[in-house]
């Protein structure tokens, strides 16, 4: 294969990976609201703040084209956070229904 090939899917690797990281972002973001809740260990909250700013920060274990140590802090943060909230508060971290969805029949 020729180097341009090679490049190409480089750039396309880390594009996606670039994608994946601005998404887990975006998620523990608005996972924020459960940094309010009172019951929520402070470990917890912290781990938040520092996932958010391992994500933006120079420093990185792995170099910055390969976006795999940022993803799996934000992962470790978002499974912490509504681990805990869980815990708490069972259902806290449930998704809603759909407004038409009905409950199935129990016969």
């Amino acid at each position: 294969m020729d180097a341009t090939v090679w490049l190409t899917i480089a750039a396309v690797v880390a594009l996606g990976l670039a994608i994946a990281a601005g998404v887990l972002l975006v998620r523990v973001f608005a996972a924020r609201r459960l940094l309010l809740d009172a019951g929520i260990p402070l470990r917890d909250k912290a781990l938040f703040w520092v996932a958010v700013i391992y994500t933006v920060s120079p420093v990185d274990l792995i170099p910055d084209p390969v976006y795999l140590d940022d993803i799996g802090v934000l992962l470790l943060a978002l499974r912490s956070l509504h681990a805990a909230a869980a815990a708490v508060r069972p259902g806290a971290t449930a998704l809603p229904k759909p407004a038409g969805a009905k409950e199935p029949d129990p016969a």
